[in-house]
């Protein structure tokens, strides 16, 4: 009889540790779905970046400012895309105009489509019906959004209520220090067909070429998820102004963690250098 009763016990155990993985899952599902009715409220009360017209008023409670730029930086995990992806949705519900989503080994450039696939699946489970109400566009390249013209996502009024548009661009190491690398060869070449001379070559002409090439504001906030202290490559000529914000995990990262961030950004003093 030992043996069958250790077999039982063993069972029970199994069992014990089955339905508290279970519970710990549906409870991570079921407080993604909440935070739904946090973000609407939350979308309607940010400032406008300071541009008049493009954003309803500001509700009492929220944070002062917003950044216009979330750089999201996966520094030394594995990329999960659900998390990333509930990540841009609650960037885009709060107002975002411009979120890049990076990773040191360039997993999210190499899969966009996967990565939009688990953007609109997330807008749909945290948004709901709300979800059209707010547009995420994955930029492709620096020229689309010249093409296309306009001045940028923004959010508005509408007759429905607010409307907000987000453009999404994919980075990997390649946009960092081999673009400044790239960006000083095409200067080079210039002036070796006489197209310019050395004299033209300085910092403001490189930094004019690689703003071009981006053709994206510079990130606001980042968001670095990961235990190394490092940017990992992260658009190193875009950030020196850039507010960072390190956080353990993007893995079941909650929206308490995310709030805690923008508020962080609200509050701190940017003194430009000064």
């Amino acid at each position: 009889m030992a043996p069958l009763y250790g077999f039982v016990w063993r069972l029970l155990l199994a069992l014990l540790q089955l339905q508290r993985t279970l519970l710990l899952w549906l409870r991570s599902r079921l407080w993604r779905r909440a935070t739904a009715a946090l973000l609407m409220p939350l979308a309607l009360g940010f400032h406008d970046h300071g541009r008049p017209g493009k954003r309803p008023g500001r509700r009492a409670g929220a944070p002062d400012k917003l950044p216009a730029h979330v750089g999201l930086l996966v520094a030394d995990e594995e990329p999960r895309y659900p998390d990333v992806a509930a990540l841009v949705v609650w960037c885009a519900a709060a107002g975002v105009s411009y979120v890049s989503v990076y990773d040191g080994q360039g997993s999210f450039r190499r899969n966009p489509s996967r990565l939009m696939e688990q953007i609109l699946q997330q807008q749909r489970e945290l948004l709901g019906p709300e979800a059209p109400r707010f547009s995420v566009e994955l930029l492709s390249g620096g020229a689309e959004r010249q093409e296309r013209g306009g001045e940028g996502p923004s959010c508005s009024g509408t007759g429905t209520g607010l409307s907000c548009q987000t453009a999404v661009k994919v980075l990997c190491p390649g946009d960092g220090k081999l673009g400044i690398v790239e960006a000083a060869r095409q200067l080079c070449r210039a002036v070796e067909r006489r197209e310019g001379t050395p004299e033209d070559v300085d910092v403001a002409a490189l930094d004019s070429l690689l703003r071009e090439s981006k053709n994206v504001p510079d990130p606001d906030l980042v968001l670095k998820f990961g235990s190394v202290q490092s940017t990992v490559g992260f658009l190193p000529w875009h950030i020196r102004l850039t507010e960072i914000i390190s956080l353990p995990s993007h893995v079941d990262v909650s929206y308490e963690d995310f709030l805690a961030a923008l508020q962080r950004y609200a509050a701190c003093e940017q003194r430009v250098g000064k």
